[in-house]
């Protein structure tokens, strides 16, 4: 089943960052996760840590959703929160869940298990710095 969003919510026209504690944090939402050009482009205004909250369905979550997440975090650099909806919902959508959080390296360092749960990590940023003083892929991209 497909479900195109777009028929009733419409993209936004903004870059959206907030600071969390002296941390800036670039916002998303589901289906932005297909489009690495607005993780790049949150990273190089500052974001160090991405937020995902979504509702990918099992048919697309099984395959995409922890892929899709560790690229975004090792590309940019920069910490994914991702808060995944799960669970069967009307119109016959079932969604996926699996919310975990991914550290600039690509590792994942929290994932809920199947069902309702809740994820706490600490970021360290201290890390953050190391990745990108170790691989300075995000500081020495290239513009073609």
């Amino acid at each position: 089943m497909s479900y195109q969003e777009s028929r009733t919510v419409g993209p936004g026209s903004e870059l959206v960052t907030v600071d969390v504690d002296g941390v800036p944090v670039g916002l998303s939402i589901c289906y932005d996760l297909r489009f690495p050009e607005l993780y790049r482009r949150l990273a190089i205004i500052g974001a160090r840590v991405l937020l995902v909250p979504a509702a990918f369905t099992t048919h697309t979550g099984r395959d995409h959703w922890e892929v899709l997440l560790r690229a975004r975090a090792i590309e940019n650099q920069c910490y994914v929160v991702a808060a995944g909806q799960s669970g069967d919902h009307d119109p016959g959508r079932s969604c996926f869940g699996r919310s975990m959080v991914v550290d600039p390296w690509g590792t994942v360092v929290s994932q809920v298990a199947d069902g309702i749960g809740l994820a706490v990590v600490d970021l360290d940023l201290d890390r953050l710095d190391r990745i990108r003083q170790e691989v300075p892929s995000l500081a020495n991209r290239r513009l073609c």
